[in-house]
This record gives C-alpha cells, sequence and structure tokens, in this order.
C-alpha cells in the first residue's frame, strides 16, 4: 500500500491530500530516511510523522486496505 494512503486508513492523518503534501515536503520518515508518497509500506516499518512541533513514531503491525475508525489503531503501535 502506498504511504499516503496508509497515513489516511490509519487516521494518522485525515486525508490522503495532506499525507501527500506532508511527503512532499519532508515531513515523513520512513525506517529513518525521508519518503515519497508513493513508497510501498510493510509490516514492520518504522514511520515518523512531523506534525507542527511534535513528532509521532509508530510501528507498522498490518497493512489493510480499509478498517473501520474504531479499528484503525490496530494497525500501528506508536513508540
Amino acid at each position: 500500500m502506498r504511504l499516503d494512503k496508509y497515513l489516511k486508513v490509519s487516521r494518522l492523518v485525515k486525508r490522503r491530500t495532506v499525507a501527500n503534501e506532508a511527503c512532499d515536503n519532508g515531513l515523513v520518515f520512513v525506517n529513518g530516511k525521508a519518503a515519497r508518497a508513493s513508497y510501498e509500506v510493510k509490516v514492520g516499518d518504522t514511520i515518523s510523522l512531523r506534525l507542527g512541533q511534535r513528532t509521532v513514531t509508530v510501528e507498522v503491525l498490518s497493512v489493510q486496505e480499509s478498517v473501520k475508525q474504531a479499528e484503525a489503531a490496530t494497525l500501528y503501535r506508536q513508540i
């Protein structure tokens, strides 16, 4: 699954366009490297996302095309 779509499905970012812009602006890192929106997310990847003044770091536990809002947090583990 593409990185921008994963960020949206997992509810880390509200909209896919916002996730795409964050990737373009160098605010998203996967396994310590700046990542493009087209990066293919895999189980075990570590994603760091800078949101304003804070940085959110998560480990990918599952990759699914769609999940309910209540189950979105099961896709990752916050580090």
